[in-house]
């Protein structure tokens, strides 16, 4: 027994590759165990070349219990096939391939799924019927979605064995509380006048590089007939390094401004490109699709095309995962077809513009991706509307309080200038204040955000976050403001008697100490540390509601 149990094992063997393990060629007696949530690729071999092997449809159909999923396998290149499989339920299921191929039609295999041990892994990012303004993981756990835009992110490392750049960047946007990436899946180069001090260091430039293409040839001479795998699998290893930093991918899988040589629209090149994305990352928990950035600006593609690649990727996602389109005139139109409302918004008005949408979208999360806040850089890569730091970090704010989510933008990273480490630049460099944002990250990880409603009669001259059930509200006071001028930001349905007050600085992530709430008297508050100094937030606690 013990020799036919070597036998078995024979066939074979885990590897850790940037931390998707694969199982190479497994015989279907062979039990293939792997952790909840955890990504594996299953790999078979075809013995004969395949004629057009991007375009072949070859499924696994996942059965468990009374439950059954449909995944597709996707060609990796030297008669491979990739079954890329993760899950969020424990327990055995079994899958049998079908589809095109007759060579791997019938194959079968058994996956035992074992329950995650990781603490802060919870599982793909979804919404729920009953708190359907706000995301959630798989487990039930409140995602709060803090975004960093890096479109150039792919660029990193790419033809390094390691992700030595990749991973230093990763590392520090986690350590200061960002949760999600913007990124585009490829993307060649600006088409604006770009700093002419960054051509002096051309270790930061990753605009127009002619060596990474997803299809072949390169964007200057395109080939779009086949695909470029080596391109892909570089793009493995940044998603599962998100991953395995728990970070979430935000994947725009278009870019139409950035002088990308496309296939036309829906052209057999153009599906194939598109369904190998969704068929190659779909299994990693971490992604969210979008199906472009700016999708309707610029003249190319049309509702009706968004539209189709929507469905085309509901079709063909086996783990249905969060979709939407970066752009709010879509969304705003086809509300049925997004799970959840991007805009893009610099209106000074921000926030009354974020309450409307939130109005207007009552059972869909509401996501400002683009705010036109760019955090100054040591090059001038594109300054939007707003550069100073803590202009930047209010316009977060901004959103958050209007109970919406935000990405981040800093010029030294949204785009082709990358600078990967950029706390070990030469003193005097400009360094961004990633800090802000770690203290954001706090509040969140204080407070049960997902319980809180923005509550606009109730601001004074601030913005105001109530969570009835649990008796706390937020108040955010910018630093010019000198008083709220009135005492209407409790609810009058509330009692304060037993209340405590304490404020909270955004600029230092600083807690005050909790005091017996003191209403305004005058016109001013009895006590307000950091006056003039930051933007800060009032937080009161223990309210008591009078309704019986």
């Amino acid at each position: 027994m013990k020799k036919n149990i070597i036998l078995l094992l024979i066939g074979v063997f885990a590897i850790s590759n940037a931390q998707v393990k694969k199982w190479d060629n497994p015989k279907s007696n062979v039990l293939i165990t792997i952790p909840q949530w955890e990504v594996n690729d299953i790999v078979f071999h075809t013995k004969n070349r395949i004629q057009n092997p991007f375009d072949k449809n070859v499924f696994a159909l996942v059965n468990a219990n009374r439950d059954s999923q449909k995944v597709p396998l996707f060609f990796n290149g030297n008669n491979t096939w990739v079954l890329r499989y993760s899950s969020a339920s424990e327990g055995i299921k079994n899958f049998t391939i079908t589809g095109d191929l007759k060579e791997l039609s019938g194959k079968k295999g058994t996956i035992s799924i074992l329950k995650n041990t990781k603490k802060d892994r919870h599982g793909g990012i979804t919404t729920s019927k009953e708190n359907p303004q706000h995301f959630f993981y798989q487990d039930g756990k409140h995602y709060s979605n803090l975004a960093f835009e890096c479109d150039w992110l792919f660029a990193l490392d790419y033809g390094q064995k390691e992700l030595s750049k990749t991973n230093q960047l990763l590392e520090t946007i986690r350590q200061n509380g960002f949760s999600q990436i913007v990124m585009n899946l490829y993307t060649y180069d600006v088409s604006w006048p770009k700093d002419p001090l960054l051509a002096q260091h051309p270790e930061h430039e990753y605009g127009g590089s002619e060596k990474m293409f997803p299809f072949l040839g390169s964007n200057s001479k395109p080939d779009f007939s086949s695909l470029n795998v080596a391109f892909f699998d570089h793009f493995d290893k940044v998603i599962a390094s998100m991953h395995d930093k728990e970070l979430v991918s935000h994947l725009m899988i278009y870019v139409w401004n950035k002088k990308v040589a496309w296939p036309e629209m829906n052209s057999p090149e153009d599906n194939r490109y598109y369904d190998y994305v969704i068929k190659h990352y779909q299994a990693f928990p971490n992604m969210i699709w979008d199906v472009s950035k700016e999708a309707l600006h610029y003249g190319r593609a049309t509702n009706e095309y968004i539209s189709e690649r929507i469905a085309r990727t509901k079709k063909l996602d086996g783990y249905q995962r969060l979709i939407s389109v970066h752009d709010y005139g879509f969304c705003r139109n086809h509300p049925d077809e997004v799970d959840f409302i991007s805009t893009q918004n610099w209106r000074h008005t921000l926030y009354q513009h974020m309450i409307d949408a939130r109005t207007d979208f009552p059972n869909k999360p509401i996501f400002n991706i683009e705010h036109g806040g760019y955090e100054e850089a040591p090059y001038k890569v594109f300054p939007g509307a707003y550069t100073n730091a803590e202009s930047c970090l209010r316009r977060n704010y901004m959103c958050f309080f209007a109970g919406a989510y935000s990405t981040y933008y800093w010029q030294g990273t949204s785009w082709n200038a990358i600078i990967h480490n950029p706390f070990e630049q030469a003193e005097g460099v400009y360094k961004p204040r990633f800090d802000y944002f770690s203290h954001m990250r706090k509040l969140y990880d204080t407070f049960n955000i997902e319980n809180f409603k923005p509550s606009p009669n109730n601001n004074g001259s601030g913005y105001n976050l109530s969570n009835e059930k649990e008796g706390i509200i937020m108040l955010f006071m910018p630093k010019e403001n000198f008083t709220i001028m009135f005492d209407g930001l409790i609810n009058k349905d509330f009692s304060s008697a037993n209340a405590t007050q304490q404020w909270f600085n955004t600029y230092t992530g600083e807690f005050s100490e909790e005091r017996k709430y003191e209403k305004i008297k005058d016109n001013f508050w009895p006590w307000q540390p950091w006056r003039g100094e930051a933007d800060t937030i009032l937080i009161i606690r223990n309210l008591k509601s009078k309704k019986k």
